[in-house]
């Protein structure tokens, strides 16, 4: 594990002045983009924070902070670290992170990740884990939007590793919305990245110039981990010149893209879909829209029922889809929710759960 200067001086929240900081050309600039970011969402009276305690979420912290206090907004902040308990010094990190913060007058909660932990597809699972345990948290404290730390350097990786998996235009623009809805207990949870526009550089400059310190994840260093290669990738590709100025208008326009298909399943979902007691009824002409519309629709559908953040991966709901569309097709169950064929038509319920 690599710490930046944990003999950080002592600065006690009397004597912490977030003027004097932002007196800084660079940080005043990095808060403008910020604050510019911000005042474009709708008033937010409440709000989450998701803290890793890496750069990117120790300036959020301080720029939310800047926001709150400089900017003069009336919103109440809550800020969360997951505690994956994946490597032993973990807990100590969390408590490391939680004084720093304090001593900047930001009170941390940290959420810790208990039981069995998974042996293979680490990465993704714990980042799941981190968001659900994040949501199940803002709903006990009646908070509807959670900010994160994600910057440019995020979705430049996150464009890259889903391009090398196939993803289509959804996956490949998804990350650059400034803002997203996820489900969660019948409650929607709106994320919102306002560091998208902003690349880590900046962001370690802000998290060393007001706390002096931060911590490294050792694991972005792990050559077996695809974002890990990644990462140098992308450095490499800057290096070389790449104009990353028109990477992110085609992102740009995979996001418009993105946009208007999602319109379209709306259309198909309100048309060709009835919710009656707890089931969805699919008439046939939903199988008529074109594949990317049916299996966007289908995913929603799946993921409303089941009441989780995410659908099913994507190969076992394109592999249900030619299932369905076979006409000896009778019954399937994917994600915990039953899905048969009664005549012309398809019904999603949920599966029953066994009692003990």
């Amino acid at each position: 594990m690599k710490k930046k200067s944990l003999n950080v001086k002592k600065i006690t929240p009397d004597n912490f002045d977030f003027r004097k900081i932002l007196k800084d050309k660079k940080i005043f600039e990095i808060y403008k983009k910020f604050e510019k970011n911000l005042n474009s969402l709708n008033s937010i009276k409440k709000a989450g924070v998701s803290v890793s305690g890496g750069p990117d979420s120790m300036a959020l912290s301080f720029l939310l902070n800047c926001y709150k206090f400089v900017g003069n907004k009336k919103i109440k902040l809550y800020f969360y670290l997951v505690d994956h308990g994946l490597r032993k010094e973990s807990s100590n990190e969390a408590k490391l992170v939680k004084e720093q913060l304090r001593l900047k007058k930001i009170d941390l909660k940290i959420l810790k990740w208990k039981g069995k932990k998974p042996l293979s597809n680490l990465q993704s699972i714990a980042r799941q884990k981190r968001y659900e345990l994040i949501f199940n948290q803002c709903i006990k404290d009646g908070i509807k939007t959670v900010f994160t730390g994600h910057h440019q350097d995020d979705l430049y990786e996150t464009f890259f590793s889903r391009l090398l998996r196939g993803s289509g235009t959804e996956g490949l623009s998804s990350f650059a919305e400034f803002e997203k809805n996820f489900l969660c207990k019948d409650k929607i949870i709106k994320v919102v990245r306002p560091l998208l526009n902003i690349d880590k550089i900046n962001l370690v400059y802000t998290s060393n110039s007001v706390f002096n310190f931060y911590v490294e994840d050792p694991t972005n260093e792990f050559e077996k981990f695809q974002r890990s290669r990644l990462r140098k990738l992308i450095a490499d590709l800057k290096k070389q010149g790449l104009d990353f100025k028109k990477l992110n208008l085609s992102i740009n326009n995979l996001a418009s893209t993105n946009k208007a298909m999602n319109e379209i399943v709306k259309k198909s979902i309100s048309t060709n879909v009835i919710f009656k007691q707890n089931k969805f009824l699919i008439g046939p002409n939903f199988f008529l829209f074109p594949d990317e519309i049916v299996f966007r629709s289908l995913s929603d559908l799946i993921k409303k029922l089941n009441k989780r953040a995410y659908p099913p991966r994507g190969r076992k709901i394109v592999n249900l889809i030619n299932q369905v569309k076979n006409n000896n097709f009778i019954k399937a169950t994917l994600g915990g929710i039953i899905i048969k064929k009664i005549h012309n038509s398809v019904v999603l319920e949920q599966e029953k759960t066994k009692k003990r």
